[in-house]
């Protein structure tokens, strides 16, 4: 049921999508549900192959609120700024493919837009859908732990999960056309542009994990290969290589003294990290769950795996060329 008094905000909803049949039913029942509508609901198709935009027809056949822009460059953020360019109002809500949302998710987002009327961008919550093992461990390794945030503690700041005034997308120059880092790097021009940030720790969304370790693993490696392309080796890939370098050089050392006990520290430093993943979310974490060995073994499996990823897209990306070619993409203010 729609939300409607004599303050009403209109929202424009923006969504970009590729290839989510699977996912889209989720998605859009979601939408629907929303105590507070929004306006339009403007589905960004980048192409899908999988009859995808077939479902989003359906829908707007049904439900005159719905858009539908068909692009041919597939990357989010080009999804992204089609969509708010072609928002007809003041107010654009963001989320992902792949979401469900909570049904009181863009209501949240309002409340502290009336609440505090001088913000600029709202971000709200995520949480992990969480359903097997494997996502349990796969969550503790890259889902971030949730910090204070007035009114509560959350995760964020977060792109699939966020309100925000059209004038800011504009201003900022909207989202660099990259696959990957688009954006963490639209959220640093937010807060370099010093506009006004309020948080919603109610208004959250959930996120589907990759289901399986190959699943993980490939979706890094296309993480890793376009944030280098965007020049954002610093923030990830340089951490990592560090702790291989010093292993490498621990190795070394073994090799040629002869004291194999020079090995020790590798191992060592490969279970801290997987203990560091357990502490780091040790409140939603039993006693038993961060000391059970079948755990930490498969919690450390999944960061050597995204660690090789990690890797691979690095070198992937300077089997390019220049990486600057990525960087020049988004620096581009034109949208």
């Amino acid at each position: 049921m729609s939300v409607r008094s004599s303050n009403h905000l209109p929202i424009s909803l923006v969504i970009p999508v590729l290839n989510e049949a699977l996912t889209f039913g989720d998605l859009l029942a979601s939408v629907l549900a929303q105590t507070y509508r929004p306006e339009e609901i403007i589905f960004v198709d980048s192409g899908s192959e999988d009859g995808t935009v077939t479902l989003i027809h359906n829908a707007l056949r049904d439900e005159p609120a719905i858009k539908l822009i068909e692009a041919t460059v597939r990357d989010p953020g080009h999804g992204r700024n089609l969509g708010i360019a072609a928002a007809t109002n003041d107010w654009v809500a963001l989320t992902d493919a792949g979401i469900r949302l909570e049904p009181t998710w863009l209501e949240e987002l309002v409340k502290v837009i009336k609440t505090q009327p001088e913000v600029d961008v709202v971000y709200g919550n995520y949480e992990p859908i969480i359903e097997t093992f494997f996502e349990r461990n796969a969550a503790l390794v890259y889902v971030p732990p949730k910090q204070a945030r007035p009114g509560g503690d959350m995760r964020g700041p977060c792109v699939p999960s966020c309100l925000l005034r059209r004038s800011v997308w504009q201003k900022v120059g909207g989202f660099p056309h990259l696959r990957a880092a688009e954006d963490l790097i639209f959220i640093e021009r937010i807060e370099q542009g010093g506009f006004t940030i309020g948080w919603a720790p109610r208004a959250t969304v959930w996120w589907q994990l990759r289901p399986t370790l190959w699943a993980t693993f490939r979706r890094f490696v296309l993480y890793s290969r376009h944030n280098v392309l965007a020049g954002r080796q610093r923030y990830w890939h340089y951490g990592v290589a560090r702790q291989y370098v010093i292993a490498l050089i621990f190795a070394l050392i073994a090799f040629a003294t002869g004291r194999w006990w020079w090995l020790i520290p590798i191992p060592v430093g490969l279970l801290l990290r997987a203990l560091k993943s357990f502490w780091n979310h040790r409140k939603s974490q039993s006693l038993w769950g961060m000391l059970n060995p079948v755990r930490v073994g498969h919690v450390l499996l999944i960061i050597l795996a995204i660690d090789l990823a990690t890797f691979i897209g690095w070198a992937q990306a300077a089997g390019k060329g220049d990486p600057n070619i990525g960087v020049e993409r988004f620096r581009n203010k034109g949208v």
